[in-house]
């Protein structure tokens, strides 16, 4: 596995949808940050991509939560789960 490989561009559009996705249900404010990071893991017994959303408020702190799944992957229902309080991994 190469660390420094670039990788492709991904899917902006629907990174754009996931934010918008995340915005509408979390019901943001303008000064909330949304992040969507896609990840990939090599350890054992982790997914090879995993989703990173993070909402970053200046009061009320910061909000993270994962899923298994490529960004790409991602559903309008993957994020609404979200806002169950079993899904949320506090930071």
């Amino acid at each position: 596995m190469n660390l420094f490989q670039p990788r492709a561009a991904g899917h902006p559009q629907h990174m754009t949808a996931v934010k918008a996705w995340v915005a509408e249900a979390f019901q943001t404010t303008a000064d909330t940050t949304i992040l969507v990071t896609e990840l990939r893991c090599a350890e054992p017994g982790c997914p090879p991509l995993e989703t990173v959303i993070a909402l970053l408020h200046p009061t009320t702190g910061t909000r993270q939560y994962k899923v298994h799944k490529a960004l790409q992957e991602l559903t309008r229902d993957d994020v609404a789960a979200f806002t169950g309080p079993q899904d949320q991994e506090g930071v």
